[in-house]
């Protein structure tokens, strides 16, 4: 078949596609991490490129096209839609890499599950011809440091004999749990570094710490690439089933994501020595290249609960080949390792006081209990939260629109725009308030729907004066109702950004999924009220409380009890890769949540509906 080269720039990803390809399948060759979380059936309108060159090479605008690039978008193709019948160049426009998942920082006591030691070693002679270099070096590290049982990690013994010469039998060994040398290094030893992963479903974050004085050094993120076949856990699911290769191409996606980020530290991938995990079910057996289909339906069990240590070789990722990447324990459905993180940071196990945590992201978890006992609950939110799914929803970078106020009086909004700069779109925090001040301002009624008509009754006939009196309200080109939050003019896109009605409607589904839950877990804990919620993830960090409450996202809490706590989930692998014994504290706290299935509760279909109004029934 006739093969075309396509070049994305600005990074100079370039490959060989089949004639008749789209531009998405492409960029997934390429590597060049186009987001598409609709999965390229062309209804997002994220994966947008620029083309450069060869635009004669490409397929005409298709119908699905045409509803997200105007006339003035000539070169602005939807690569999902765009199909390459010869050799062409595009540009990827600036990615939305500025992630808020950082974790706080962490006071603990120090006990990692590598260490070094350095040690001297006596030179053989003619005299102990029969003892081996192996068994010099495990009796210096018993001799000196008092270590015993050591074994060596093949790839460790194989350079052996190389290593002791080059330091002059003066070494430092990494010891991995006090069992097994899985590095050897001549001389002086360098910093032992360990990576904290937080495999989110849209974002990747990752923590480099300083295992011998734990610190953590720098924060990375990049968006999850597997993004391109579907927006949530499920549609992850039905690629893996359904998609030829599917697993083992999600599997290295995420594998070449976090070897991206091990390359941007700058480190030599040996010095890396550790690395913990946390993720949600669906994303810890994909990394881990395991079938996840029987999570997919009832009764959504998964392959392994206990924690894993898996060698680095194994899973293909460029830290040191000796060392293991240890995975935190999954709890039960779709409440994973993620929550074990969560756990560990937040620990309500030990409160005396029930209180909600609620892990916002594109699959809410919840917990809620105090030292008498945990449960736990997840919920398909969507990626409303995380700006998707929204006509100008992007994540949370330079020219995101992430608070917005609009006057009562006047109907006219008041922005604030991340980097000080003209606006591009509007993230999570965003859109919450944007729905919260049209609720606020009587634009939008308690069923969510923008009121460019008067309510129609047989009692009241329709009155004028009950419109909203603002131009920013109005029909767009195909007759749906949208509200106008930046004007052209003030945006960095040359277009009007403005908040759709479907818009709102995955805000109203994304908060009611998330409502009905934590409602449930009060249920059945016969709680009517909780006097205390902590919001954990990215998003709970920067969300406005009295928004949140105003939309009917949270159960009603004094504002002033409700907190943030950063990337809990990011900081409970953090926690885990800087002393074992949370890894331990880890398991058994997981083990004893107890878990609610919430799809199958038989209240979740009333408690959702009811939630979908403004604040909610």
């Amino acid at each position: 078949m006739k093969k075309h080269t396509v070049v994305f720039e600005p990074a100079g990803a370039r490959c060989e596609i089949n004639d008749g390809a789209t531009l998405l399948e492409a960029a997934a060759r390429a590597g060049a991490g186009l987001d598409s979380i609709c999965g390229g059936s062309g209804i997002c309108g994220k994966c947008r490129v620029v083309v450069q060159d060869g635009m004669q090479s490409l397929s005409a605008p298709s119908d699905a096209e045409k509803k997200f690039i105007g006339p003035e978008d000539t070169p602005v193709r939807l690569a999902c839609e765009c199909r390459i019948y010869g050799d062409a160049t595009v540009r990827v426009p600036p990615a939305d890499t500025l992630s808020r998942k950082y974790a706080r920082k962490v006071s603990i006591s120090l006990d990692p599950a590598v260490k070094k030691y350095s040690i001297k070693i006596d030179p053989p002679s003619m005299q102990d011809m029969g003892k081996g270099d192996r068994e010099r070096l495990v009796e210096a590290l018993r001799a000196q440091h008092g270590l015993s049982g050591l074994s060596l990690d093949y790839s460790v013994l194989k350079g052996l004999q190389d290593t002791l010469r080059k330091g002059r039998w003066d070494v430092t060994a990494s010891v991995w749990m006090g069992r097994e040398i899985i590095r050897l290094e001549p001389s002086v030893p360098g910093a032992a570094y360990g990576l904290a992963v937080d495999i989110g479903t849209t974002t990747v974050a990752a923590y480099l710490c300083d295992l011998g004085s734990g610190n953590v050094l720098e924060t990375f993120s990049a968006t999850n690439p597997q993004a391109a076949h579907g927006e949530d856990v499920m549609s992850r699911i039905t690629f893996a089933i359904t998609s030829p290769d599917g697993l083992s191409v999600m599997q290295g996606e995420i594998r070449d994501c976090i070897n991206g980020i091990i390359k941007e530290t700058g480190l030599t991938p040996g010095d890396i020595l550790d690395m913990t995990v946390v993720c949600n079910t669906v994303m810890h057996h994909i990394f881990l290249g395991i079938d996840p289909s029987g999570i997919g339906a009832a009764p959504f069990v998964h392959a392994v609960s206990r924690p894993l240590d898996v060698k680095a070789r194994e899973l293909g990722i460029n830290i040191n080949e000796s060392s293991y990447i240890h995975v935190l324990p999954a709890a039960s459905g779709f409440v994973g390792a993620d929550s074990a993180g969560v756990l560990l940071a937040l620990r309500p196990y030990s409160r005396d006081e029930k209180v909600l945590i609620i892990d916002v992201g594109t699959n809410g978890e919840i917990l809620l209990g105090d030292r008498d006992g945990v449960y736990s609950a997840s919920c398909a939110t969507g990626p409303a939260f995380e700006g998707e799914r929204i006509k100008f929803g992007m994540r949370a970078a330079a020219g995101a629109i992430e608070r917005v106020w609009i006057d009562p009086d006047t109907e006219e909004p008041s922005l604030e725009i991340i980097g000080n700069t003209r606006a591009r779109g509007i993230c999570g925090s965003g859109i919450i308030d944007a729905v919260a001040g049209l609720f606020r301002a009587g634009i939008i009624d308690k069923t969510g729907r923008l009121r460019l008509e008067p309510p129609r009754t047989r009692l009241e006939p329709p009155r004028a004066e009950d419109l909203p009196h603002t131009e920013r309200l109005r029909m767009d080109a195909e007759g749906r109702p949208e509200f106008v939050l930046a004007w052209k003019e003030q945006t960095d896109t040359g277009s009007d950004i403005t908040v759709t009605q479907a818009d709102i409607r995955a805000v109203q589904l994304a908060k009611a999924a998330l409502y009905a839950g934590t409602k449930l877990l009060m249920r059945r804990m016969g709680m009517e009220r909780v006097n205390r919620i902590i919001l954990a993830g990215a998003f709970g960090s920067y969300i406005n409380k009295e928004s949140a409450l105003a939309v009917g996202m949270l159960p009603e809490c004094a504002p002033e009890n409700i907190s943030a706590a950063g990337n809990a989930a990011g900081e409970g692998a953090v926690l885990a890769l800087l002393n074992i014994g949370k890894r331990e504290e880890a398991q058994r706290e997981t083990a004893k949540l107890m878990h609610l299935e919430v799809s199958t509760d038989p209240g979740f279909q009333d408690e959702f509906l009811a939630a979908m109004d403004i604040p909610h029934r």
